[in-house]
C-alpha cells in the first residue's frame, strides 16, 4: 500500500501538490475558526482568506524553491498569529510542509537554521502582537513543537535515503569487483595454461631435437645404435603428446569425463626427467642436502617445472654435455640450483623477438608461490640458475590440475 502511493506521488507530482495545498488551504481556514474556550476570537475574515492563499499557493514551488517557500510561509503563520488565531497545526500546515520539504532536499544545517528562523518570528509575533490574549504555551511551547515534528520527520527520510543509496553503491562497487576479479583470475590461469604448454613444448622439441640430431649422426657412424635412439625418440614424443593433453585438458568442464586426472609432476619425478636428457646427450648429475621435507603441491610442481627448463635451456645453448642439479633444504625453504660448465649465457646469441621467455617463466612460477629466482654467468664460467621456494606458502595456492 505504502509504495503503490509512493509510486503514484512520484510520478503525479504536480496532482498531489495541487490536493496538499487545497487540503491546507481548508485546514487554514477551519484553523483561523477554532480558539481557547470562552476566549475572544478574531474578527478578520478577508486577512485570513489571502494569508492561506499565499501560504499554500507558495507550497507550488516547494520542491524548486524551499527556502523561499519556508520564508513565505513563515511570515504567512507569523501574519495570522498578528491577527489573533490560535497557532495550531491547522494553521501551520503549510508551514510544516514546508519545512518538511526543505529538510528532505537540503542540508541538516540549513534546515535547521530556517526551523529556528521560523520559530523566533512565529513566537515573537504571537508574544507581542496578540489582539485576543491567548495562553502563553499556546503562543510559545505548541508551535515550537509543531514546527519541531517536521524537521526531524524530513531529517530522518533524507537520511534514510542516502543510507539506502550508499547501500546500492556499495552493492553495485561489490559487483564489479566481482566481475573484476574473475577477469583477473580468468587471466591468471590463462598465464598459468600458457607457462605450462611452453614448458611442455620447450623441453620435449628440444629433447627430440637433440635425439633427432644423434640419430642421425648415429646412423653414419654407428647404425646399430640408430634404433635404441629412435625409441626413445619415440617415448619423448609420446611424453610430450601426453602433456600437452593434459595442459589442454584444463579447459575442459570441471564435469568432463574426459578431464585428466593424473598427479602434476614434482621432485618425485627429478630421476626419469635427467634420464631424458641422457638420451639427448646430456649426463645430469643430481645432489640432495639436508633432510627431504614434504612439499606443497604448487611448489613441487615449482620446482620441477624450473629444473626442466634450466636443463632444456643447458641442452639447447650451452656447448657441454654435463649440469649439475643441487637441492637444498632448510627449515622452510627449498633451494634449487641448476649450472653447467658451458660457455655461459654471455657467449649465446640474443633470442629474436617473441621468443626467449624462459627465464621470464621461471622467474613467473617461483613468485606465483612466493619465491624468487636468480640466473647469471657463473665466476668460473658457464651459467646458473637458482630459486629459492618456500615450503610453506603463506599465499593460497591456485588448485593444481594435470599441466
Amino acid at each position: 500500500m505504502q509504495h503503490s502511493w509512493q509510486r503514484y506521488a512520484d510520478e503525479h507530482i504536480r496532482t498531489v501538490d495541487t490536493m496538499s495545498a487545497v487540503l491546507l488551504f481548508a485546514m487554514f481556514l477551519f484553523g483561523s475558526e477554532l480558539n481557547v474556550p470562552r476566549g475572544p476570537g478574531p474578527d478578520a475574515v478577508a486577512p485570513t482568506i489571502a494569508l492561506a492563499t499565499v501560504s499554500c499557493a507558495a507550497l507550488f514551488w516547494q520542491r524548486s524553491r524551499p527556502r523561499a517557500v519556508v520564508a513565505v510561509t513563515a511570515v504567512a503563520a507569523a501574519g495570522a498569529a498578528a491577527l489573533g488565531c490560535l497557532l495550531t497545526p491547522l494553521m501551520l500546515g503549510p508551514l510544516m510542509l514546508a519545512l518538511y520539504r526543505l529538510a528532505v532536499l537540503t542540508r541538516r544545517r540549513t534546515a535547521r537554521r530556517y526551523f529556528l528562523a521560523s520559530v523566533v518570528l512565529v513566537v515573537t509575533t504571537a508574544t507581542l502582537v496578540d489582539p485576543v490574549h491567548h495562553p502563553w504555551p499556546f503562543k510559545t511551547v505548541g508551535p515550537a513543537a509543531w514546527l519541531l515534528l517536521p524537521v526531524v520527520a524530513g531529517n530522518a527520510l533524507r537520511l534514510r535515503d542516502a543510507y539506502l543509496e550508499a547501500v546500492q553503491a556499495r552493492a553495485e562497487y561489490a559487483e564489479r569487483s566481482r566481475e573484476e576479479e574473475a577477469r583477473h583470475r580468468v587471466a591468471e590461469e590463462r598465464m598459468r595454461i600458457a607457462r605450462e604448454l611452453h614448458d611442455v613444448v620447450a623441453h620435449h622439441l628440444a629433447l627430440a631435437h637433440a635425439q633427432a640430431g644423434t640419430a642421425a649422426h648415429l646412423a653414419r657412424t654407428h647404425p646399430d645404435h640408430v634404433q635404441k635412439i629412435l625409441t626413445e625418440l619415440a617415448g619423448t614424443t609420446s611424453s610430450a603428446l601426453r602433456e600437452m593433453k593434459g595442459t589442454v585438458g584444463l579447459l575442459r568442464r570441471a564435469d568432463d569425463p574426459g578431464a585428466p586426472l593424473a598427479p602434476s609432476p614434482g621432485l618425485a619425478q627429478l630421476a626419469e626427467l635427467t634420464g631424458t636428457f641422457a638420451t639427448a646427450g646430456l649426463t645430469v648429475a643430481v645432489t640432495t642436502e639436508g633432510e627431504r621435507r614434504p612439499l606443497s603441491a604448487g611448489v613441487d610442481l615449482t620446482a620441477y617445472r624450473i629444473v626442466q627448463e634450466a636443463l632444456t635451456n643447458v641442452s639447447k645453448h650451452a656447448t657441454t654435455g654435463s649440469a649439475q642439479v643441487r637441492l637444498r633444504y632448510s627449515h622452510d625453504r627449498l633451494t634449487v640450483t641448476v649450472s653447467d660448465d658451458g660457455p655461459g649465457a654471455a657467449t649465446v646469441p640474443a633470442p629474436p623477438p617473441g621468443q626467449g621467455f624462459g627465464l621470464i617463466g621461471m622467474r613467473e612460477r617461483a613468485r606465483s608461490v612466493g619465491g624468487a629466482l636468480r640466473a647469471g654467468n657463473r665466476v668460473g664460467g658457464g651459467f646458473e640458475v637458482t630459486t629459492e621456494l618456500p615450503l610453506y606458502p603463506s599465499a593460497l595456492e591456485p588448485e593444481e590440475r594435470t599441466p
